[in-house]
């Protein structure tokens, strides 16, 4: 396991962008750490770092052997999690990047469904925009990512879509609660509050916007779907969200309402996991409990 324990010298160094602050957090001296990764680069034959005037960052062969040393460690827990198995134990950890909406309700649930069932299984659960969460897998931070609308998907295998119409969130007394279905122009020539730039919903609105002489000005953006929901009750303005992350009838005093795919088509929830890895038994097994229950959803 040397090599690994290597990995985690020169992961902390990245991170830090100094051997001196990555020795700080390691509880080690810098000197020490140093040499471990002068003597890790003459055994390797190459330099990994290149030393900068105010700190260190990796080069092209750093990277390189950083997606190697994170592919190994994926296997290895793989490896684990598959001898767990031959024991009839199910163990292992599993990692979650997910977009918010995935919060409140559904993954609390299907997480603590598994886990009843196989209380030896750990989970991390990481809340990230739509780019971050596929940095995360291309990266190893996470074994499964469960966002909406993602950006880019090159290293992103997708498992399972789950089609989602935007919806428009409001109080009950909203002159716009008793309309089954509402129009984007509807929401926008009212007060509206709306998420960052940054989000799946966003993107669709602006999109939807982008050939209209209509323009959105809300009263208040932000980057915590918590923060708006919960905003609506103080003000009668309307927020928007996707379905799975909505329960308005346990929310007291809300209501949401579709908005027309005439105007804003459906975007896509999309469980995927890194292009090409095999995933550990138990965020495999996960996988697939979230793909029936995604399924079962719609």
């Amino acid at each position: 396991m040397r090599h690994l324990q290597n990995f985690r010298y020169i992961e902390a160094v990245m991170r830090a962008g100094s051997i001196r602050r990555a020795a700080d957090d390691m509880n080690i001296t810098s000197s020490a750490l140093n040499r471990r990764i002068q003597r890790f680069e003459e055994e390797f034959g190459f330099e990994i770092f290149e030393r900068l005037p105010r700190g260190v960052r990796l080069n092209p062969a750093g990277e390189l052997l950083i997606q190697h040393f994170r592919q190994q460690e994926s296997d290895l827990k793989r490896v684990q999690s598959q001898v767990a198995d031959l024991a009839g134990e199910r163990r292992g950890h599993v990692s979650v990047a997910c977009s918010q909406a995935l919060v409140p309700y559904f993954l609390p649930e299907r997480i603590a469904a598994y886990r009843l069932r196989h209380p030896g299984v750990t989970f991390s659960v990481t809340v990230r925009d739509r780019r971050a969460a596929e940095i995360d897998l291309s990266e190893f931070n996470s074994d499964l990512a469960l966002v909406f609308e993602p950006v880019q998907m090159v290293d992103f295998e997708v498992l399972c879509h789950l089609p989602q119409v935007i919806h428009a969130l409001m109080r009950r007394d909203h002159p716009l609660a008793t309309k089954a279905e509402l129009r984007l122009r509807d929401c926008i020539d009212v007060p509206h509050i709306l998420p960052a730039p940054e989000f799946g919903v966003r993107a669709l609105i602006d999109i939807a916007l982008s050939g209209s002489t209509r323009r959105a000005q809300p009263s208040v953006e932000s980057g915590s779907f918590d923060f708006m929901r919960h905003y609506v009750l103080h003000e009668n303005v309307l927020a928007f969200q996707i379905p799975i992350g909505l329960r308005p009838r346990e929310e007291s005093g809300l209501v949401a309402r579709p908005i027309s795919t005439r105007d804003i088509p459906a975007g896509a929830l999309i469980l995927g996991q890194r292009r090409g890895r095999s995933l550990p038994v138990a965020s495999a097994k996960f996988a697939q409990d979230l793909i029936a229950s995604l399924e079962d959803f719609q």
